[in-house]
């Protein structure tokens, strides 16, 4: 049994501001068709033998997985929710322990939700060379043959073969200077390290319990007290606080004397900053990568990418990068691509929001767009899937007026309930129980406004709710 494990707990900041950590790159679609997460799942269906996938996702993140497995047609994913980040051994070591429950030999396809892979056939060949290999207990990963002198990728120098097909690692090395990463692709010796691997679930444990023994302990008796919430696997909280943080790098393959590599050439990138997705695109005669509503005069390989009803538009600029979304712009040199992240590092400090949610914020009943706000007063745009419902809440500091834009909505107001139909409007009053539900087959809109003293999210009690957040 061949079990993708998609690992989607990264949080994307080097792709701010489009990339955030409520809603993070692999929930995106940044190129090609779908999100990099439905891409990630897409791909897999191509190989023999294949079971439902299973996914490893951050709490905060379980709705826009199961919805986004739900688009891509998936009903049967498991989804593992780790209570906190713990790297990436851990999460794999969580897969296992989850694979083994379905089969002894099940056989685990490790793969980040975040890259991009323009070579779908390619892929798919390398992973059907590697099979034997892992089946074999060899534990395979996955080297991307070099094209350029990369020095934001981790490097696998490559020793005897092992095989037809593969070769044993001799040495992980770390992200190398440009002169060291020129001799690497002079030599030929070496893959970049793509974070991709295969093997049984079982192996990759007796591993873990050879270099890492606390971890494996501490993942186990984390695992052992999940719990089913909905359709989660929800790992206990308390207990994987004590895991170690470690990648699967250090934990094993530097470690494993059983790691083996297959080269593959499968126009893959791991988009891990504006630099790498500009490499990726369809760029014109000068070089740009144009998203969007944008105008480029004068102007040479930089890439612009802008929002819904907004114009970009540059002149004489060369190798920038320039990003909108409603609520913040990006103008940085494609050079210090990297250095994007010290940005959500410094609006993290100030404590603003703008590094962990959109002014779209999407929830497990649909979203809102926060349109304007002023001192005691802030307007909403609120959209509810069909059929959904949110909490049965009230708030302490504000009122609000709800006015239905399109659809219907059932409104519930403390002992009332009652329906409301395309311009009409209702009242909801300070501290007044009360509930929004879509009862029909299409999608409602609405309008909030809302007035008090204190607008923030946090200003909610919840009674009743389906999704478990009460």
């Amino acid at each position: 049994m061949l079990i993708p494990l998609i690992l989607s707990g990264g949080s994307g900041t080097r792709l701010w501001p489009v990339s955030r950590k409520n809603l993070p790159k692999q929930f995106l679609a940044l190129a090609g068709k779908g999100t990099l997460f439905q891409q990630t799942i897409a791909r897999t269906r191509q190989l023999p033998d294949l079971a439902a996938p299973i996914v490893v996702a951050s709490e905060d993140h379980r709705f826009l997985a199961a919805d986004q497995l739900l688009e891509a047609g998936i009903e049967n994913a498991t989804i593992v929710l780790e209570p906190l980040a713990r790297n990436t051994a851990p999460a794999i070591a969580l897969g296992a322990l989850q694979a083994l429950q379905r089969d002894a030999d099940a056989m685990l396809l490790v793969l980040p939700a975040d890259h991009l892979i323009g070579d779908t056939s390619a892929f798919v060949d390398a992973v059907k060379l590697a099979m034997p290999l892992a089946a074999q207990g060899w534990l395979v990963t996955f080297g991307i043959r070099p094209d350029r002198p990369e020095t934001g990728f981790g490097y696998i120098r490559r020793a005897e073969a092992i095989g037809s097909d593969g070769y044993r690692v001799e040495q992980f090395v770390e992200k190398p200077d440009l002169t060291t990463a020129e001799s690497y692709l002079a030599d030929g010796g070496y893959d970049w390290n793509s974070g991709m691997f295969l093997f049984k679930a079982s192996r990759y444990l007796e591993e873990l319990a050879t270099h890492a023994p606390a971890m494996l302990a501490a993942v186990r008796e984390a695992h052992a007290k999940a719990s089913t919430d909905l359709d989660f696997v929800r790992i206990d909280r308390d207990a994987f606080a004590l895991v170690p943080d470690n990648s699967i790098d250090y934990a094993v393959m530097e470690k494993t004397q059983r790691a083996t590599v297959i080269p593959v050439s499968c126009a893959w990138s791991d988009i891990g900053s504006w630099s790498a997705l500009w490499l990726t695109g369809d760029k014109d005669p000068q070089g740009n990568l144009c998203e969007g509503d944008t105008m480029a005069i004068d102007t040479h390989n930089s890439l612009l990418r802008s929002h819904d009803r907004h114009l970009i538009a540059t002149v004489g600029v060369d190798n920038l990068i320039v990003v909108t979304t409603p609520d913040a712009t990006l103008v940085a040199h494609r050079d210090a691509a990297q250095d994007v992240k010290k940005i959500v590092e410094q609006l993290k400090t100030a404590n603003r929001s703008e590094h962990s949610l959109h002014r779209v914020v999407h929830r497990p009943w649909g979203s809102y767009d926060s349109l304007e706000a002023g001192e005691r007063f802030q307007v909403k745009r609120i959209v509810v899937k069909p059929g959904a419902s949110l909490s049965l809440q009230k708030h302490h500091h504000r009122a609000e007026h709800w006015i239905v834009v399109s659809g219907t909505a059932e409104v519930t107001c403390d002992d009332k309930v009652f329906l409301l139909s395309e311009n009409q409007s209702t009242y909801i009053p300070l501290g007044s129980k009360h509930r929004l539900r879509n009862p029909g087959k299409t999608p409602l809109e609405l309008i909030e406004v809302q007035s008090g003293s204190y607008l923030g999210e946090d200003d909610i009690v919840r009674f009743d709710d389906v999704y478990g957040r009460a």
